[in-house]
């Protein structure tokens, strides 16, 4: 190993390398710059482009291996890797004689933590583990103030804790969606080790978890845990649905409570006084205000000065990680302290596992084939599809996101993200037939960049790769330029694409993007398939009054213009008709069908269909409508972000066009069969009665 780095006053600095590359790295490589008996050497992430990425990101080599980087000069390794590999590689570093700081979870099994103990202890090197939150700033304050006996005995401790993973791009499924457990691995650790800090050793945990949808693509992403410690006991919600996000703690004691808002950096208290309890109610509502503006103060002026900073637990641990290596004194975290925690986090997290598992075997049967696939199932449309299907007698699989709660007669069910090229893969093999109406309804462009244009991507290759006889595209109207051509003419299959689609929304960026996949694959690659654009889709689930109608604002329907724009409306029910005679046709030449009703109602007969005279209805002429755009880019783009009421979107929401479709009667003979106006009738006199909200 090559000799120890001097610090500018002569002291001891250790060179040290990071192993993984993912977003925590950067944080762990700005703590490693701060600390002064620290120097950066390098980095090694077993996918080379990210590793490369990061190397110029932070400014330092990338190295090709674990043991390049230590022959490189390496002489602490963070391991920064997900938290199956930890044990493996923290092992590997320290028998090439390497001190290891580890990101939490330590390890996934009880055992690796004693296995990482022994070995450090026979090697003399010494190992940490980043229980980030100990050195969070607002937590060592309360830690801090309840070791002083100022809230008295610490009864109960209570953490919320929301969050979010950052957006899928495609490609290899990341870690949090590979295991069932992750999440609770993830944050469920955070909370055991802040229990055990607040109320002594954990002494049993029950947990229940379950699915509300925040993120789909998690098999359960809402967690509940009773933790009994012995000295209280604590209980932890740990959520991917709970908005805004926050991280808030709890501290209840007989003297006092504590709230302690992690990520909002301040805390307030309510304590018990000698007043009579009507006077300290409002002196505690007073003081906890003040107490809390005045910290928030602190926190922003900290931040602007950079006393504080992002992730700031993890970079205050390993500044005192380098501090004890050179003094001599125990790391901030040892294995002896995170061991616990792992047997607590492992019986939860496989309990979840063990769940998910049975479930999915259970519920889920695919056979080698099946005679039509149904991309994005678990929507409107797609279920729709999938009803007619079965009640044609028709035997189907689908593609969704979640597993179903039961297996429905007649339905194969393959779970995954359409991102996720092995699992569409699986989806597609064995099917004659593929209607893909699986897209990004709403969300970022990052959503609909991976459920709409990878998705697409992916099924096509797909379809190519196993001779699907069939490629039923659906696409969207809302592809071709609605703002270009003049008042009143007509929009068909023929009309040019949209030739500003950033500027139209990620929706309609991402739906021409797909589009363009499957015209081209028919193009060059000889993909059988058919291309189906419907007009706006109403009925079942799906709202008659939606943005383009109005939006619902403080009690009111409040409608952009005069109210008399035509809209291209087409009920849900006769763009399956559609879809199956499409099928029955067997188009396969690319084709493109737009669905859309020629009966065409205005904005006005919208809302008097579906509320009668009883809607409080304001109309904003368009000439305000136009200048309130212009303000808005004005204001956004002053923040660099695009206004959802740019005025060229304004021009093609607004825009008088008609609607026909050249080739639906033509090729697969369809013309509604319901229409708009008893959708309309069926859609006030179901699912849509009652104001919308």
């Amino acid at each position: 190993m090559a000799d120890a780095v001097k610090a500018a006053g002569g002291g001891r600095r250790y060179r040290v390398g990071l192993v993984g590359a993912g977003a925590i790295s950067d944080f762990h490589a700005a703590a490693v710059r701060r600390a002064p008996e620290a120097v950066l050497v390098g980095l090694y992430d077993a996918d080379e482009e990210r590793a490369s990425e990061a190397a110029r990101r932070l400014q330092t080599p990338s190295f090709p291996s674990l043991e390049a980087l230590i022959d490189g000069g390496a002489e602490v390794i963070h391991v920064l890797t997900p938290p199956e590999t930890h044990a493996a590689v923290a092992m590997r570093a320290l028998e090439l004689g390497a001190h290891v700081l580890v990101e939490k979870p330590l390890a996934t099994d009880a055992e690796d933590c004693r296995r990482i103990a022994a070995l450090a202890e026979s090697r003399g090197l010494r190992v940490c583990v980043d229980h980030s939150l100990l050195y969070d700033a607002q937590v060592r304050r309360a830690l801090a103030a309840c070791r002083k006996g100022e809230l008295g005995r610490i009864v109960a401790v209570d953490l919320l804790w929301s969050s979010e993973y950052p957006p899928y791009r495609g490609g290899s499924l990341p870690p949090q969606y590979r295991s069932a457990g992750y999440p609770f691995r993830d944050l469920g650790v955070h909370a055991l080790y802040l229990m055990q800090a607040f109320l002594g050793p954990v002494a049993d945990v029950r947990a229940a978890w379950s699915s509300l949808g925040g993120d789909p693509n998690l098999a359960f992403d809402e967690w509940r845990a009773e933790i009994r410690c012995r000295g209280g006991s604590g209980h932890a919600q740990l959520s991917w649905n709970v908005r805004p996000l926050q991280t808030r703690l709890m501290v209840r004691g007989t003297k006092g409570t504590m709230h302690v808002d992690i990520r909002s950096m301040y805390q307030s208290r309510r304590v018990v006084t000698p007043l009579p309890q009507a006077a300290e109610r409002v002196l505690n509502a007073f003081s906890e205000s003040l107490y809390s503006l005045y910290d928030v103060s602190q926190s922003v002026a900290g931040v602007v000065r950079k006393h504080i900073r992002q992730f700031d637990g993890v970079q205050n641990l390993v500044g005192e990680f380098y501090r004890t290596l050179r003094t001599g004194e125990p790391v901030p975290v040892s294995v002896a302290d995170a061991e616990p925690i792992i047997v607590w986090v492992e019986s939860v997290a496989r309990a979840a596992e063990r769940q998910h598992e049975a479930r999915q075997k259970d519920r889920i049967v695919v056979t080698d084939r099946a005679p039509t696939l149904v991309t994005g199932a678990a929507g409107a449309l797609g279920g729709a599809v999938v009803s007619r299907l079965l009640e044609r007698g028709d035997r189907v699989r689908v593609f969704v996101r979640r597993s179903p709660e039961a297996q429905p007669d007649g339905v194969e069910v393959i779970v995954g993200d359409l991102g996720d090229p092995e699992a569409v893969d699986r989806a597609v093999r064995g099917a004659r037939v593929v209607i893909h109406a699986g897209a990004a309804m709403k969300g970022g462009w990052p959503v609909h960049e991976t459920s709409t244009i990878v998705g697409t991507r992916n099924v096509v290759s797909a379809s190519l790769r196993f001779g699907v006889e069939q490629l039923v595209h659906i696409s969207s109207m809302s592809v071709v330029d609605w703002a270009g051509a003049r008042s009143g003419s007509p929009i068909t299959e023929s009309s040019p694409f949209e030739p500003k689609a950033d500027s139209r929304g990620a929706y309609t960026r991402a739906k021409k993007e797909a589009e363009q996949i499957v015209r081209a694959a028919v193009r060059d690659r000889g993909l059988r398939a058919v291309i189906l654009r419907p007009g706006q889709i109403f009925g079942g689930t799906l709202p008659l009054v939606n943005a383009a109608v109005a939006r619902f604002i403080g009690g009111r329907y409040v409608v952009l213009g005069d109210g008399k724009l035509r809209l291209p409306l087409v009920y849900i029910d006769d763009v399956v008709d559609g879809i199956v005679g499409a099928l029955d046709k067997g188009l396969v030449g690319g084709e493109v069908v737009q669905l859309v009703d020629s009966d065409l109602p205005t904005q006005n007969d919208i809302l008097a269909q579906r509320f009668g005279k009883g809607a409080k209805v304001v109309r904003v002429p368009r000439p305000i409508v136009f200048s309130l755009g212009k303000v808005s880019e004005v204001v956004l783009g002053g923040v660099k972000r695009q206004s959802p009421l740019s005025v060229y979107r304004l021009r093609s929401a607004l825009a008088n066009r008609t609607y026909a479709s050249e080739n639906a009667d033509r090729l697969i003979e369809w013309q509604p069969r319901v229409g708009v106006r008893k959708g309309m009738d069926a859609s006030v006199g179901g699912a849509e009665r009652g104001p919308a909200r």
